[in-house]
């Protein structure tokens, strides 16, 4: 069974523990998951509302009362539909789509001269993005090894970009 991304990240915070849609938030907002990912907070508990028609989540004890909240667990088919899909994005190569490259190959029509102020104000953002991602992930310590990876993989090619624009600028 094929998961889209962000059912696959909610299905993975849900496995490592069962939770309600208020603490999967939390824990998306703390891990900065929204970097990486286009779960919205209102679309929560609609991916939620999927996987358990999938049968890959389910409220064991229902919640007296309309307002109680209700704790989602992975179902047993939960772990190798998340295992399998894990991966396959792990495996296989995808160039994504990437807006920064459109941006490039449209370079013709920025101004002369507002290359490298651009160039250098996206550096700036790099930078802002790499001491917020840093402080998350210190904030967090320890972390379970998946997101400790996630905070790695991330810095890293935020690095690679960094380093690519400074290059840039300077030869400019």
């Amino acid at each position: 069974m094929t998961l889209t991304a962000s059912e696959l990240t909610i299905l993975g915070l849900l496995i490592e523990r069962p939770q309600h849609g208020y603490d999967l938030e939390q824990v998306i907002e703390q891990r900065g998951i929204r970097q990486w990912t286009d779960i919205g907070f209102s679309s929560i508990y609609y991916l939620l509302a999927k996987l358990e028609k999938k049968g890959l989540v389910e409220v064991r004890e229902r919640p007296a009362g309309s307002r109680a909240r209700r704790i989602f667990h992975p179902t047993s088919a939960a772990y190798g539909a998340a295992s399998e899909n894990a991966r396959a994005l792990l495996a296989e190569v995808r160039t994504p789509p990437h807006p920064f490259l459109v941006g490039l190959a449209n370079l013709p029509l920025i101004p002369e001269g507002e290359y490298e102020a651009t160039l250098l104000a996206r550096l700036r953002q790099i930078d802002a993005r790499l001491a917020a991602i840093t402080a998350a992930e210190e904030q967090q310590s320890p972390l379970p090894l998946a997101a400790r990876e996630v905070f790695s993989y991330s810095l890293c090619l935020l690095e690679a970009e960094r380093s690519w624009l400074a290059s840039r600028v300077q030869v400019l």
